[in-house]
């Protein structure tokens, strides 16, 4: 049996300041902004369409965004989820989901067919002891915990009929699929899909494109990784950065490849966290709103 297609993509990179963790690229079709996180600095970004960059800094370490309905953005931080006004700088606390618990933060996010805001965590302990969790915040604010015994929550997408949720560990190295119901935002149980090798990459933030095709931040190889719904990685791109953290598709027609990534001298030097782009070869699935 043949191996994955090795892509070197033709990248361009799109901001000139230095991240420590780049993450949650999250493009806004009605402007033309793309949004992103600097996870330690800590910041929300956005970066506008006529190149201008507006830096909005946290109180407390960022792990995410999702774009709201109403124009305003839902941050994850250390401290909760709370909703940023873009115009005024402000932020008004929605909830916290995960209650201050020690060695834990809010991670990787989404939000699903279903308007309501994914957000995992990251077990911060060390050793890691498997105390992440994934949650769903509704937009009045309540919350439920659907998955735990996690160490890194990430990965979240969605297919592009809604009736699937992907989802990985990034410590135990794993990607899994559950049936999703887009009414009620109830999940079937977790498929495996995938175990990945640190060679391979270890699955960060993901996505998915409109053939139906889930790509995968191969963080710790330098690549991103283009698998097929049952988990066999059919392309990898080469990314010009060690650590890759997570695509998002935008621009017209959703065929422009966003991509994070984090400060590391892996390669054998350092490199800055960085923000990149490339032209893909799909289209991607459009992100839904936090519906509020």
């Amino acid at each position: 049996m043949s191996g994955p297609r090795i892509i070197t993509p033709e990248t361009r990179r799109l901001i000139d300041f230095p991240m420590q963790v780049g993450e949650s690229p999250s493009w806004d079709e009605r402007t033309g902004d793309l949004w992103f996180v600097d996870i330690l600095a800590p910041a929300a970004i956005c970066l506008h369409a006529d190149g201008r960059v507006d830096r909005y800094d946290m109180p407390a370490a960022i792990g995410c965004l999702a774009l709201c309905e109403s124009d305003r953005v839902a941050v994850a931080l250390q401290t909760g989820a709370h909703i940023l006004d873009p115009k005024t700088g402000s932020l008004k606390l929605l909830c916290d989901p995960d209650g201050g618990r020690p060695d834990s933060r809010l991670n990787d996010g989404k939000v699903g067919p279903d308007g309501h805001f994914w957000v995992g965590t990251r077990d911060e302990a060390v050793p890691q002891t498997g105390n992440a969790r994934l949650y769903r915040v509704a937009p009045d604010g309540t919350f439920s915990c659907v998955a735990e015994s996690l160490k890194t929550s990430n990965g979240l997408a969605w297919s592009r009929d809604g009736r699937r949720m992907y989802h990985s560990d990034s410590s135990l190295q794993f990607l899994q699929a559950f049936e999703f119901d887009a009414a009620t935002g109830a999940i079937g149980r977790p498929q495996r899909l995938r175990d990945f090798t640190a060679e391979e990459g270890r699955p960060d933030g993901g996505a998915t494109d409109a053939e139906g095709f889930y790509w995968s931040a191969g963080v710790s190889a330098g690549v991103l990784n283009r698998l097929s719904p049952e988990g066999e990685i059919v392309e990898v791109y080469q990314m010009p950065v060690a650590a890759p953290t997570m695509p998002c598709f935008g621009g017209a027609g959703l065929r422009t490849m966003y991509v994070t990534s984090l400060a590391s001298d892996r390669s054998g030097h350092f490199q800055a966290g960085t923000l990149l782009a490339f032209e893909a070869p799909v289209a991607g699935t459009p992100v839904h709103r936090f519906a509020l």
